[in-house]
């Protein structure tokens, strides 16, 4: 099998099984109860944090776990403008954000807040202009993701987070769920005040997550409870998925360190290879992530592409998801600015670390065999 959906999900790494496993039979008692065995569970959540924390460069009590990306956007925007709606009710993001985002902008609309959706350019990027002209005195919050889902596009984090710097009385959140891993982001003295992680897109497991929110940013909580999370998240935790969240979050960082630059040259040698096919166009800005190519292959639709290569056991995906089984457009290449033909037209590539040059060879040369056998059928 080629496996290149993994902006959808990863292979759990093995390592992050077994301690999922190890402490699913040890440690099985309620981190919250008062006996010796909820102690010793307690003891073991603190130390997840206290590792998690020290992956981020941040403090222990600014981690909150979560079930994952959903969880923590939501977390963090409807949070913040439920708290803070009594000094501005304005919200600014980009069309190009996840469907969890951009949901839960349209939610807070239905609750009186004004969402400003800020354009992006043909590689996918917003312009910083158009952020600071669109900041008005009842802003709250800024929500701009990292590194996009189906593009790869990578957004100026870092000046963003100079601009909220700027202006102290509003929230910066980033969605890093695409870039952790892959692309760097600095979260210590940045000006971002959350930042959204999840687990199964880094090799750990669906369910899990982790929202790191600054000890100065206060939220209005989703789920009332029994005050676990620092009341900001409460529910019993989930303390073998935030054992393995944790380790694949180690694995990840390690791997980025040193093997991301071998998945920049995989990505560069399947932009050359693809370019060669006739009727394919690559969509994706070659300043991007390492890890995601987008590409649109004319006349054909996409899920014909995805059939015929999933009959090779080679997978590959549309667009986000969680909005691939919706409209055959994407809206995040209509924001780009492409026509009609490329974004009712595009495929997703997204690699990990353990792809190897000759998968990509064997996809490029099934990719080429399935459009020549489509347009030979058709003719």
């Amino acid at each position: 099998m080629i496996y290149l959906d993994n902006s959808a999900t990863t292979k759990p790494d093995e390592a992050v099984l077994q301690s999922f496993d190890q402490v699913t039979k040890q440690f099985y008692a309620n981190p919250s109860s008062i006996h010796q065995f909820g102690g010793k569970a307690e003891k073991l959540l603190h130390a997840a944090k206290q590792q998690a924390a020290e992956i981020l460069h941040v403090e222990r009590n600014e981690i909150i776990f979560t079930s994952g990306g959903t969880e923590g956007n939501n977390t963090a925007i409807k949070g913040i403008a439920l708290e803070h709606q009594g000094r501005g009710k304005h919200i600014i993001t980009s069309e190009i954000e996840h469907p969890s985002v951009e949901e839960a902008c349209k939610a807070l609309e239905k609750l009186g807040f004004t969402i400003t959706y800020l354009p992006v350019d043909e590689n996918g990027v917003i312009s910083l202009d158009d952020l600071k002209n669109a900041i008005q005195d009842d802003t709250i919050l800024i929500s701009i993701m990292h590194v996009n889902n189906e593009t790869g596009s990578i957004q100026p984090i870092e000046e963003i987070g100079e601009i909220a710097k700027q202006h102290p009385k509003l929230f910066f959140h980033v969605d890093d769920v695409q870039g952790f891993g892959k692309v760097p982001l600095e979260l210590p003295d940045s000006g971002i005040d959350l930042c959204t992680i999840s687990g199964h897109k880094i090799h750990g497991l669906k369910g899990t997550g982790l929202l790191y929110v600054n000890k100065h940013t206060k939220l209005f909580p989703l789920f009332h409870g029994g005050d676990q999370e620092q009341a900001i998240r409460s529910g019993t935790e989930n303390l073998a998925g935030i054992v393995s969240m944790v380790k694949a979050m180690r694995l990840i960082k390690d791997r980025e360190k040193n093997e991301v630059k071998a998945l920049y040259d995989l990505k560069l040698y399947l932009v050359e290879a693809l370019r060669t096919i006739d009727g394919v166009y690559v969509n994706t800005p070659v300043e991007g992530a390492p890890h995601i190519l987008n590409i649109s292959v004319l006349g054909i639709k996409p899920e014909v592409i995805i059939h015929m290569l999933g009959e090779k056991d080679i997978y590959i995906s549309t667009k986000s998801a969680c909005s691939s089984k919706q409209t055959d457009e994407s809206k995040i290449l209509a924001a780009c600015g492409f026509d009609s033909d490329r974004t009712t037209s595009a495929l997703r590539i997204s690699m990990a670390y353990d792809n190897t040059k000759k998968e990509l060879e064997i996809f490029v040369q099934e990719l080429t065999a399935a459009i020549t056998q489509f347009r030979e059928v058709m003719e």
